[in-house]
């Protein structure tokens, strides 16, 4: 890679994941087993923190992407306590859902569409998803040996199995695997929640780490739902944009 191509592909990592990771490290801090409370308690203190950094990603996003903040965050809402507080798959320092998680789904969601998006990021996305998926094997390798998460590894080669023939799709996926690993690594070791020992805590022949390593594949679930709002919302200019699609790709195959 040429040294001028290597730098645009630094800038635009690090003004879209770079920032993102800078603001999960901060962010998380407030909550974490470090920070006592002060005039406010540590968890509204991050609460507060991530609707600022919400804010300022909505105020400077397109409406199509506006709308999927929105949709983020009410999937996540739903998401969160299904997962957390029905069915116990995680669970949070104080035993509830911080206000600022939902918002930080859309936050992390949408940080790793713009940095898919960058053109840089596009022509190199080839070489990007071989680097990732190399990562993604290395990483739930090294949780199963030294971990014996059992859990995440199978997760992982489940993402890696499902990516296998979504082309269009990949280059996203593998970052955001890349995205939660460093979220959760992070939260975990902060004590801002923890992971059960075994998958949901019931399966013992399931073992799992604190963090299992493939759980970005529940996260896929939030892409998919808000992609389903809205396409159900906009259906003519989901159809339109459907049929750019197939021209350039008739295209491409001429």
């Amino acid at each position: 890679m040429k040294k001028a191509t290597a730098t645009k592909l630094f800038l635009a990592s690090f003004t879209t994941l770079g920032y993102l990771f800078l603001f999960i490290i901060f962010g998380l801090f407030l909550d974490s087993r470090f920070m006592v409370d002060g005039f406010l308690p540590k968890q509204d203190l991050a609460t507060i923190v991530m609707f600022i950094g919400f804010a300022v990603l909505f105020y400077n996003s397109g409406s199509r992407i506006r709308e999927q903040m929105i949709y983020a965050v009410i999937i996540g809402v739903l998401g969160e306590y299904l997962f957390s507080i029905g069915l116990g798959m995680y669970t949070y320092r104080l035993g509830n859902v911080p206000h600022y998680v939902p918002p930080g789904h859309a936050i992390v969601l949408i940080a790793t569409v713009n940095f898919c998006k960058k053109s840089i990021v596009k022509k190199q996305r080839k070489m990007l998803e071989r680097l990732l998926t190399i990562f993604i094997l290395v990483y739930a390798t090294l949780f199963l040996i030294f971990a014996n998460d059992i859990f995440g590894f199978l997760m992982s080669l489940t993402v890696i199995y499902i990516l296998r023939n979504k082309p269009r799709e990949r280059l996203f996926y593998l970052s955001m695997y890349l995205v939660v690993a460093f979220l959760e690594i992070v939260g975990t070791t902060y004590q801002c929640w923890y992971w059960p020992e075994t998958a949901w805590g019931v399966i013992p022949f399931l073992k799992s780490a604190n963090p299992p390593s493939g759980i970005s594949l529940f996260y896929f679930l939030l892409d998919l739902g808000c992609l389903w709002f809205y396409k159900q919302r906009n259906r003519q200019a989901w159809g339109r944009m459907k049929s750019i699609r197939f021209l350039r790709d008739e295209k491409v195959l001429a």
